[in-house]
């Protein structure tokens, strides 16, 4: 808005300013200072916060759907900014913490370091999504590779989080070493599981034949027993079903990224790479 006064409205302005603050200096014995009871105020409700935060959120095992529920006061209660790790050395540890999840599985994407503006970042990229790393722990990306980085620099940042070895071979596998499935005791325990249902049940028909017996439950029961075992032989053989059509869409995913020998398109990195994490041929 403009200014509108006039000289003379602004002298008295400012002459009032001058009283206010003479009146202020000599009563300074009986007019109290809150700023310092303010910020006492706001210190205590800061800890407060960041007890219920630290008591509500497991931080062992913290992940995106956490950081979904956390509100933006609880982030930086938790968080403080003053105690980041920030730097070359958090990018060590947020390598070091994708390494051992990628090894896990748990993680799908190619990590690579590079370097952009003088300034060297971490890059996680598959083909459907990305995320870079800044020293500062800030990171941008899309697709479900953001979403499963952005816990992990956040654990990386906190002192108190102990940030595993990753083992020596933590790339992505060739997809020709990739299973079909996975879970063969448990699906060979439920077809054992299975197996006795239909021999009790066949049992109990036969039985029930072959001694002429007068009586509704022995029959009832080998029906029984006959329908649980199917049903559990095909619960084993959906599962199974299952298993090989994941593993078959991630040997797929795989064989993209390989073949495409370059970074996708929608990753904006063009940067020369500093230390490149390359898939083994």
């Amino acid at each position: 808005m403009e200014d509108t006064s006039t000289g003379s409205d602004a002298a008295p302005r400012s002459e009032r300013g001058s009283q206010h603050e003479g009146d202020a200096r000599s009563e300074g014995d009986r007019v109290p200072d809150g700023s310092a009871d303010d910020r006492s105020g706001s210190a205590d409700e800061l800890d407060e916060l960041r007890e219920r935060v630290e008591s509500e959120y497991d931080f062992d095992d913290f992940g995106p759907s956490d950081m979904a529920q956390m509100s933006a006061d609880e982030w930086d209660a938790a968080f403080d900014p003053d105690t980041w790790i920030t730097g070359d050395r958090l990018l060590d540890r947020a390598a070091d913490e994708l390494k051992s999840r990628i090894a896990r599985r748990e993680v799908f994407g190619v990590l690579e370091r590079v370097r952009a503006d003088d300034e060297e970042r971490l890059l996680v990229y598959s083909d459907e999504g990305y995320a870079i790393i800044r020293p500062t722990g800030e990171v941008i990306g899309q697709g479900t590779v953001l979403r499963d980085v952005e816990p992990i620099v956040a654990l990386a940042a906190m002192e108190s989080y102990e940030v595993p070895t990753p083992p020596d071979d933590w790339s992505l596998p060739h997809p020709d070493t990739v299973p079909e499935g996975t879970g063969e005791f448990g699906n060979l325990l439920i077809q054992v599981i299975a197996a006795v249902q239909v021999l009790a049940g066949a049992a109990l028909l036969v039985a029930t034949v072959a001694t002429d017996l007068d009586t509704i439950v022995a029959p009832a029961m080998g029906i029984l027993f006959l329908i649980v075992g199917a049903f559990l032989f095909l619960i084993v053989a959906n599962a199974r079903l299952s298993d090989r059509f994941r593993s078959e869409e991630y040997r797929d995913r795989l064989r993209a990224l390989r073949e495409a020998k370059e970074r996708p398109d929608f990753v904006p990195v063009d940067e020369g790479v500093v230390i490149e994490d390359e898939l083994e041929e």
